[in-house]
């Protein structure tokens, strides 16, 4: 039956090959879409509607050495419709973005289902300054502010999924400038700190500060906030960027997201990454770490809930070949802090990835393959050890 495992994977090679061929006729038809827009004519308002969707086919094995597949990933991962513009005047402009699938709407952390993943306001005071109100994602760590349209995987780590900060709602400002050669942003947040799918907040607040730092220029196409150098930087381009946030009286176990804890809880989030583009070649590393004086929660009767503490490091390295088909490389390792050890394993996974851009990140196929590796044993043989396979189709204006 291990036969079966193999067939998959060589399956969805030759679906990357099939696509290929087919690019060349089709690449007219797809290469100019930027959405739908319309102006006024009296530029009183300018609205743009774009959709993108994602339809995946996944599944994992028992173990690393039994290949039978045991959980299966078949769905329609994000359906999302996305309208921006402006109304007035072109400095106060407006961001709305609603999901339309089950993962999609935090239905299985708290019960109700939620369709608004963004809905903020932005009004423009210079070229260079700028603040917005209402809810969209914070200034955390570069693969959750990144859209998970842009990404090279067909997922964000397990280090992003476990301690990012991803959306609240709040007020947020925002300021680039240069020193020299060197271009500089500077973003913060204050917010709720309970995240997006909330009836009701307390006096917690969450503040969130984080620093940008581009020493040799601005990236081709704001290519530092997407995955891969598709752009083929002409010129080596680097970004490095440091982020805090510090999350008050937090009723979830990740902050602003994850389940309802039983009491509330200080949560503290360090944010180091960095990213790097060179003729096709990309390189990526992020780090976090989140510490909770207590991360323990308990009930009337004695049941747990815990937020997470600890750390975790992704690496990602990638080559965008002239053809658009991309290889990229991926090592996530994320540590349980030592309050958590009888309840968290350490977890790391190597994963390899194949994506055939059509239309760079609008229209995309993609193949990851991985291995899961707990408690720091990486033998097949070991009890938690498993291969993973995934492909995904993007396809979006």
């Amino acid at each position: 039956m291990s036969f079966r495992f193999i067939i998959f994977v060589g399956f969805l090679l030759g679906s990357l090959q099939v696509f290929g061929q087919r690019e060349r006729d089709e690449r007219a038809m797809i290469t100019n879409f930027k959405g739908l827009q319309f102006k006024a004519a009296d530029s009183s308002f300018y609205i743009n509607f774009r959709f993108r969707m994602q339809n995946r086919l996944g599944a994992s094995t028992i173990s690393g050495t039994n290949l039978n597949f045991n959980e299966y990933d078949a769905r329609v991962r994000r359906l999302r419709m996305r309208v921006d513009g402006f109304i007035m005047n072109p400095k106060l402009t407006y961001s709305v973005q609603l999901a339309f699938t089950r993962g999609d709407q935090d239905v299985d952390n708290t019960g109700i289902a939620n369709i608004v993943r963004d809905a903020v306001i932005f009004y423009h005071f210079t070229p260079k300054f700028y603040i917005g109100f209402g809810q969209n994602k914070l200034p955390g760590n570069r693969q959750r502010v990144n859209s998970s349209g842009q990404l090279q995987f067909a997922d964000r780590s397990i280090v992003n999924g476990a301690m990012t900060i991803d959306r609240d709602f709040g007020l947020k400002a925002y300021y680039h400038d240069k020193i020299g050669a060197m271009d500089y942003h500077l973003k913060g947040a204050i917010s709720t700190g309970e995240g997006r799918s909330v009836n009701s907040t307390d006096d917690g607040l969450a503040y969130t500060g984080r620093v940008e730092l581009l020493p040799l220029g601005t990236f081709t196409g704001d290519g530092d906030y997407s995955e891969g150098d598709l752009e083929r930087e002409p010129k080596p381009k680097i970004s490095i960027a440091a982020g805090y946030s510090m999350n008050k009286k937090t009723n979830r176990s990740g902050g602003q997201l994850g389940k309802e804890l039983y009491g509330s809880v200080d949560m503290a989030t360090w944010m180091f990454d960095a990213i790097g583009k060179y003729k096709g070649w990309a390189y990526s590393v992020e780090y976090l770490k989140r510490h909770v004086g207590n991360p323990l929660t308990y009930n009337d009767l004695g049941s747990l809930r815990y937020a997470f503490t600890g750390d975790g490091i992704n690496h990602q390295f990638s080559y965008v070949f002239p053809s658009n088909l991309e290889l990229a490389m991926r090592y996530s390792r994320l540590s349980p802090s030592a309050k958590l050890a009888a309840y968290e394993s350490q977890k790391n996974i190597f994963e390899l990835g194949s994506t055939k851009y059509f239309n760079k990140h609008r229209v995309k196929l993609q193949l990851n393959v991985n291995y899961m590796a707990v408690d720091r044993n990486y033998a097949l043989s070991h009890t938690g050890n498993h291969w993973g396979v995934l492909t995904q189709f993007e396809l979006g204006i």
